[in-house]
């Protein structure tokens, strides 16, 4: 095997023949900078997530030779942006490792369907991270920031999210870290990397493209969501009073966000419910800051136009001395793993309540998903949701459990005749097609506890038998062919036992099912509960 350590300082040196000494590099001689870093055969980190995106760089790799780079292993949370398959398509890289790929997802698939791209596996995040320090370990590490003084220390703002995980495992498995910088300056605003750790600056002619992931406009969401939102909140968060959860991205849990103030109030889930999160600061939950339902928010990101409100809430955020936020895509992730209730959506779900965002045309990845959205058997500490929950799902056993919640809320139609339930998922078609060994499954119906839908709540947890867990699933999936195919005499009867609730069976009327109840219903209405300190991105003013 080769001494790693040798090989880096043999790169270093070959850098600094033949561009002199010191850590910063002119951005015109990056691309010479990398092929003197990255040899054949190289596995390359390349600091991407769902928000940040390392583009400069990015776009410098895929200008290296391939008659002196080739044969590269990329590996990258989320593959955004087009430079990350030029590799490919331009004979630069033949492997790739990601978690997710949603913005690139159709043409990964094309790619894969003709053999240019060669997927090593899809991973989560933390199970991606994991492997950085084990059997993917990097040879040349790409990275992020907003700020770096000459001697390397870096500022890594808001978005901080997996910088120090990768680092961690760049310096101490002995690869060459380049950072690419919006600015170097005299002093950084706050040291959030030594130094020490980082070998070459370059700084990026534009700011690093950063994308507004988690800002939903109120004015879009419409009472069919208020109705699914309303009817969660009465069957699931009323019931078991989870207090640290995560919501995924989407209208639905959007409207439950801007529900807490209100009907949130009346159902008394006030200091008992929803009051620590893994959550990016998604402007939706500033009513519910503001009204004193949330005493603390473990960042995964930052949030476009949300820094000055973030830096204003130090008792809810985490904050450096600076007072601006120091997320953590990593730790967040272990704290929503760790949770008392996941609640998110899907692309599709089987009858098994299996779900899945692959489809034949698109290998979107998984996310941080499957780690968020899993009954973990490994935890450990005990909470008023974790007991209730387990109490129903363990049932007469001899050894008493606990149980995470984990909530799938989705429309039964992603739009028209695209029904969201379906009898069998595309994933099958995608492992064929892309060659994976098991269907690429978020998450599995064994994990899942409740779904919602505008029919109604299925609580998983009561079925005793796999069949009744089937027609539960059938007893909310609506006009789908999954919901025609339901036994209507054993749905009744899972409704009888409140395995499956309606709306009239929670008490909540059409006439209850009002925009008026949304705490804010346009994103001015977000800057007025932020007393002016939200600033949303151009795109969402409409004032």
């Amino acid at each position: 095997m080769p001494d790693r350590h040798a090989t880096r300082k043999g790169k270093l040196a070959q850098v600094r023949q033949a561009l002199g000494e010191g850590k910063v590099i002119p951005s015109e001689r990056t691309v010479e900078l990398l092929e003197a870093v990255i040899q054949s055969g190289d596995r390359i980190i390349h600091e991407g997530d769902n928000q940040k995106q390392g583009d400069f760089l990015a776009a410098q790799l895929a200008r290296m030779n391939p008659k002196k780079v080739h044969d590269l292993k990329l590996c990258v949370s989320s593959v955004g942006l087009p430079e990350h398959l030029d590799l490919f398509e331009n004979g630069l890289a033949t492997e790739l490792d990601f978690a997710y790929a949603a913005p690139q997802a159709a043409r990964l698939a094309r790619m894969v369907m003709a053999g240019s791209v060669k997927i090593g596996d899809v991973h989560t995040y933390v199970e991606l991270y994991s492997r950085y320090f084990a059997e993917l370990r990097p040879d040349v590490v790409c990275l992020v920031a907003n700020e770096a003084d000459k001697e390397g220390n870096l500022y890594t703002g808001p978005n901080t999210e997996e910088t120090p995980t990768i680092l961690e495992a760049a310096v101490f498995n002995a690869a060459v870290v380049i950072v690419q910088v919006n600015k170097i300056v005299d002093r950084v605003r706050r040291v959030d990397i030594p130094g020490e750790w980082v070998d070459f600056i370059v700084e990026s002619p534009t700011p690093f493209h950063m994308e507004p992931l988690f800002t939903r406009d109120p004015a879009l969401i419409h009472e069919l969501r208020i109705l699914m939102a309303m009817m969660a909140m009465k069957a699931i968060y009323a019931k078991y009073q989870p207090k640290v959860l995560n919501h995924g991205i989407g209208f639905n849990t959007a409207a439950i966000e801007l529900l807490l103030p209100t009907y949130g109030e009346e159902l008394g889930l006030k200091g008992k419910a929803c009051t620590h999160w893994a959550l990016n600061p998604h402007p939706t939950m500033i009513p519910a800051i503001e009204a004193g339902f949330v005493e603390a928010i473990a960042c995964f990101g930052g949030e476009v136009g949300m820094e000055q409100y973030v830096s204003s809430r130090p008792n809810i955020f985490a904050l450096g001395h600076d007072s601006s936020l120091r997320s953590n895509r990593c730790f967040s992730q272990l704290v929503g793993h760790y949770a008392d209730m996941f609640i998110g959506a899907s692309l599709q779900l089987d009858p098994q309540g299996n779900s899945s965002t692959f489809t034949t045309e698109r290998l979107v990845g998984y996310g941080g998903a499957p780690n968020l959205g899993s009954e973990n058997r490994s935890r450990r500490h005990r909470s008023e949701a974790f007991l209730r929950a387990g109490a129903e799902a363990h049932a007469g056993e001899a050894m008493p459990q606990g149980r995470k919640l984990v909530v799938q809320i989705v429309e039964t139609f992603q739009a028209p005749n695209e029904p969201t339930f379906v009898e069998r998922l595309e994933a099958w078609d995608a492992m064929m097609n892309a060659g994976f060994s098991t269907p690429p499954v978020m998450i599995f119906g064994d994990d899942i506890s409740h779904i919602v839908t505008e029919e109604g709540v299925a609580n998983l947890l009561l079925c005793k038998t796999p069949e009744e867990r089937e027609q539960a699933v059938r007893g909310v999936a609506g006009f789908t062919a999954v919901g025609l195919k339901r036994d209507r005499r054993i749905v009744e009867n899972l409704r009888d036992r409140k395995i499956i609730q309606r709306a009239e069976d929670l008490g909540i009327r059409k006439s209850d099912v009002s925009r008026d109840r949304l705490a804010a219903r346009s994103v001015h209405d977000l800057v007025r509960w932020s007393g002016g300190l939200y600033q949303p991105p151009s795109r969402f003013r409409n004032w």
